[in-house]
């Protein structure tokens, strides 16, 4: 941003991409994709050809090595025609960037040129039965063997949990708490993966979500990324970037919702006269369209604060997340207020964002733990 008030023209165009890909290759089939339960992998590896897989992965890895700021423009378009598409590209990003930042060079040699086409996906696997809120709880364990780790544990609601290629997954290398957790990644063809059945859930229909099992998976020492003992902080890390995403991903529902709003009261009469021109009509959109460029202000700052690696960019990003997600899902909820009996039906689309943007104050650290990390953090 050139100013506090702007963007800059690089930012403008990025912005402006991701719209017109969004506007030509998701908007017109989103709600074909819900309704199906239909993942749409072509899609996605289309974004991948405009640089979306590895959006802040480094241009030496193949990435186009953006920042924060310019992730949430383009989550924040893509979650315009579909919040569920957007979040799984998301998620792939996230993966791919921690190889990046912290993975070996071999790993990264693996990987990255695969991820950065989207030849293969990429699912982030943190979350237990027993774990969720708690991450530094997690039971997974990988015992070292030689050249190998022998890795035995669940990881639950893991999107892409058995159609994506790889799970970049967190395990017990050592003492209890979160000094003892290591990153590796683990193939899904390798022995001893497997996988629920996908899970039946509220919104997020285009995004398959399935349980992972590891049961003594063999995984070279080479898959690990980063140094044994380091993987809480590199899943930590991962997450204030995911945060900034899916609170986008909010951002972006929530405008087309607004905007659907919009044009709808300015059509539908009652009591002979558009509901638009009823005061109590403008106050409610004078609150949604408040709301949400409040929440938009506060995570374009919170994305300069983690590409800038500041050292505040974690309380930032929580605060963001849970403002950005709470008032996205008011903002689509209010819309499908207006839209009365309407808003309910599947022949509108406010009802699929509605059940999309629920989950978002759940992942990536439900908001009442974003609430404890910001709290703890002004009191240490």
């Amino acid at each position: 941003m050139t100013t506090a008030f702007s963007l800059t023209e690089d930012q403008i165009a990025i912005q402006d991409m991701a719209r017109r890909f969004t506007a030509d290759a998701i908007t017109p089939f989103a709600a074909g994709w819900d309704e199906g339960h239909e993942f749409p992998r072509e899609t996605i590896r289309a974004a991948a050809e405009l640089g979306f897989a590895a959006i802040y992965v480094s241009e030496q890895s193949g990435g186009i090595g953006l920042g924060r700021l310019e992730s949430a423009l383009i989550f924040e378009a893509l979650s315009y025609g579909c919040p569920t598409t957007a979040a799984f590209i998301s998620i792939h990003n996230m993966a791919a960037w921690m190889i990046d930042r912290f993975g070996s060079a071999e790993v990264k040699a693996q990987y990255l040129p695969r991820l950065v086409s989207m030849d293969i996906m990429a699912s982030y696997c943190l979350t237990e039965p027993g774990s969720g809120s708690d991450a530094a709880a997690l039971r997974t364990t990988a015992r070292r063997d030689g050249d190998h780790y022998v890795v035995s544990g669940t990881k639950q609601f893991i999107s892409g949990g058995g159609v994506n290629d790889i799970y970049v997954t967190m395990v017990r290398t050592g003492e209890a708490g979160p000094r003892g957790i290591s990153c590796l990644v683990i193939e899904r063809d390798m022995d001893g993966v497997a996988f629920g059945a996908p899970e039946r859930k509220l919104g997020w229909n285009a995004s398959p979500t399935a349980q992972v099992n590891f049961d003594n998976v063999r995984v070279p020492v080479a898959n690990r990324v980063g140094d044994e003992g380091q993987g809480f902080a590199i899943a930590m890390a991962g997450l204030d970037g995911g945060r900034l995403n899916i609170g986008a991903c909010s951002l972006g529902g929530a405008q087309r919702c607004l905007d659907e709003a919009v044009a709808y009261v300015k059509t539908r009469s009652q009591f002979g006269r558009t509901i638009g021109e009823f005061q109590n009509t403008q106050f409610q959109l004078a609150d949604m369209v408040t709301d949400l460029e409040a929440a938009r202000a506060l995570l374009y700052l919170a994305a300069a604060k983690v590409s800038a690696d500041a050292p505040d960019k974690t309380r930032f990003s929580a605060m963001a997340k849970k403002l950005a997600t709470d008032s996205g899902s008011s903002i689509v909820d209010r819309a499908l207020q207006m839209f009365g009996g309407y808003g309910y039906l599947k022949d509108y689309p406010i009802e699929r964002f509605w059940r999309d943007l629920r989950v978002h104050r759940i992942l990536e650290g439900t908001n009442e733990v974003m609430r404890m990390i910001v709290g703890r953090d002004l009191l240490k």
